[in-house]
């Protein structure tokens, strides 16, 4: 079985500037990341350079394993060509490894026909624009109800059917695998791990939502540990990265000091 090998999603702590939190990284002994386009006042909203995130990256010793997210990616059309076209060229310019896809998240969309008939549309446009800056994309379903696709099993038949599989790779999210109830795991075709749990005995699968992520621990209701064992044991070798949207997590005085707890915890369950 592969050791794991962690990463920080900055989700983990959005309050911190990007320097606080690639240093976090660094302390933490880990040395891949994500960045994100969802935080105010944060790169990349903030405006700061491609080249001057690139430079903090090099200067900690990271690999900006990707940038977190194109949203609604399956729902192409010439707005959504403009935000690709943006996001892949600051990929490729601040160094970032990878571009994550999230679905349309809205209930609209989801008949099996106009999904599927999305879904091609969407990757099929995409593959010219990663493949020339030399970005891999990350297809991330997501496991709630009304997401226009949830499964696993239909982005990987996407990808196979245009002989995409060097260009995208999927995103294995503990918390979304959960919520889709889907068996299986495609470890070949899984480029990250993003990893949440849910520690809330209150809450039924049906209503977990983003603010319910926290990080793993013994109350982990999600089997973050299985997951990540019938992953690891079939091969896949990339970065599981910390990916919790609780304000709780947020609020922490000390992240650095719970995230070594939970990386403690994950690798002495493995």
């Amino acid at each position: 079985m592969s050791s794991i090998r962690f990463a920080l999603n900055h989700m983990c702590a959005p309050s911190m500037t990007l320097e606080s939190f690639f240093a976090a990284a660094k302390e933490l002994g880990i040395d891949n990341v994500e960045i994100r386009n969802d935080l105010a006042g944060n790169a990349i909203l903030d405006g700061t350079p491609a080249r001057a995130v690139r430079e903090l990256a090099v200067r900690q010793g990271l690999t900006i394993t990707s940038i977190n997210a194109l949203q609604r990616f399956n729902e192409w059309n010439d707005e959504r060509a403009g935000e690709a076209a943006e996001l892949i060229d600051y990929a490729r310019d601040c160094g970032a490894k990878a571009l994550v896809l999230v679905p349309v998240n809205d209930g609209s969309g989801r008949e099996p026909d106009v999904r599927r008939a999305n879904l091609r549309k969407a990757l099929s446009a995409l593959k010219p624009m990663l493949e020339a800056a030399g970005i891999v994309g990350l297809v991330e379903p997501l496991g709630f109800e009304i997401c226009s696709l949830r499964l696993k099993s239909e982005a990987a038949d996407a990808i196979e059917e245009l002989g995409a599989t060097s260009t995208f790779r999927l995103v294995h999210d503990t918390f979304h695998h959960h919520l889709a109830g889907e068996a299986a795991t495609f470890p070949q075709l899984t480029g990250l791990v993003h990893i949440s749990g849910v520690s809330d005995p209150d809450v039924s699968v049906a209503d977990m939502r983003d603010p319910h992520r926290v990080l793993v621990d013994a109350e982990d209701r999600l089997d973050n540990v299985g997951q990540l064992r019938s992953l690891l044991s079939a091969g896949y070798a990339g970065p599981a990265s910390f990916e919790p949207f609780a304000s709780a997590v947020h609020a922490l005085k000390e992240p650095i000091g719970a995230l070594k707890e939970s990386m403690a915890y994950i690798k002495g369950q493995l």
